[in-house]
């Protein structure tokens, strides 16, 4: 196991582990987007203990060489208030070139560079990159003018990522973000629908920061209830980033539909979709480029995969952070899973 995994939890249990199961498809071994054969996942942590709970997170499609230099991707903007360097390119051409790094608003141009670093050193004769670095704005938490990621902090991640199970809550570019009143991170889950007789595998990943009412299977729980004072003095945007993987055979049309449904499921967890909430997916497959795209009428078992991933990835990411005080002294309360289980007065499953 990751010895991050552990570290960054603290302890805390995965939705999965309180009996919150998200639809009825199975998961993959690791209920990770790591699932997706050759998609690794890498962390810094950027974390004084006082005013600095940042840093960076990156998705490593292992797929990608000299040899196959781009793959299969789309991207879709629920709200584009936010930064995702290199999405215009993605849009034109449907192709993914680099790693997806994410970090905070701020550092993203910085994050970018250093990635273009990475590429450049492992493309020495190619002459133009695409980076691709989103973010979420982690400053109710994080001294975030101070700008405090550097290059080796990025390359750090890159060259740190692993395929096994990823580090959740508050490690890397979720160290911290807030989500619906309560303490976020970083989530990701995965589900392995049949689609014409054989099993594909689909994961996501979340970096959550975004606003709302928190909804577990349908119930709503404010934070208000669950914590005195939740939610109150938090923002109500700021955004969330999800990268979907796929090993099932998709075009970029294609992805670009799995895309948009990645940015529904944050519907089901109860998500505002506030003015000031960049919301935005990824998604690229890792598929040998011989085979040919599924046909249209065949995506509902991929589609019914990436919703119940993001959901619970997003699940995961409330449930495995901890409570945190950051710059000036501001605090965001991790989820509390008494309240949850119906051992107190409030709201329960």
């Amino acid at each position: 196991m990751n010895p991050d995994f552990t570290a960054a939890t603290r302890g805390r249990a995965r939705a999965r582990a309180l009996g919150v199961v998200v639809g009825n498809l199975p998961t993959g071994p690791l209920n990770a987007i790591t699932d997706v054969e050759g998609v690794l996942v890498g962390h810094t942590t950027v974390d004084d203990g006082a005013d600095l709970h940042t840093g960076v997170t990156a998705v490593v499609p292992r797929h990608l060489s000299a040899g196959r230099p781009g793959l299969p991707a789309a991207v879709y903007a629920g709200n584009g208030y936010g930064k995702l360097v290199g999405s215009t390119q993605i849009d034109e051409l449907g192709v993914l070139e680099s790693p997806v790094v994410l970090t905070a608003t701020l550092s993203a141009f910085r994050a970018a560079d250093a990635l273009l670093t990475y590429l450049m050193d492992r493309r020495p004769d190619g002459l133009s990159f695409n980076p691709v670095v989103g973010e979420t704005n982690d400053g109710f938490l994080s001294d975030i003018r101070r700008r405090p990621i550097t290059e080796q902090h990025v390359l750090d991640a890159l060259e740190g990522a692993s395929s096994g199970p990823p580090a959740e809550g508050c490690v890397g570019a979720g160290t911290g973000t807030t989500a619906l009143g309560f303490k976020a991170g970083i989530g990701t889950s995965s589900r392995r629908p049949v689609v014409d007789g054989a099993p594909v595998t689909v994961g996501a990943l979340v970096q959550a920061n975004f606003g709302g009412v928190l909804t577990v299977r349908g119930v709503p729980m404010p934070a208000g209830d669950l914590v005195p004072g939740g939610g109150r003095d938090e923002p109500a945007g700021n955004s969330c980033m999800i990268v979907a993987a796929t090993d099932a055979p998709l075009d970029a049309r294609q992805l670009g539909r799995l895309a948009r449904r990645a940015i529904f499921a944050m519907g089901r967890v109860g998500a505002s979709y506030s003015h000031g909430s960049g919301d935005y997916a990824i998604a690229f497959t890792t598929a040998p480029p011989h085979l040919p795209p599924l046909p249209d009428g065949r995506l509902n078992p991929v589609f019914a995969a990436v919703m119940d991933a993001v959901e619970e990835a997003l699940l995961n990411s409330l449930f495995t952070a901890t409570t945190t005080t950051g710059v000036h002294g501001r605090t965001s309360h991790a989820l509390p899973y008494d309240r949850l289980s119906g051992n107190s007065t409030g709201p329960h499953l």
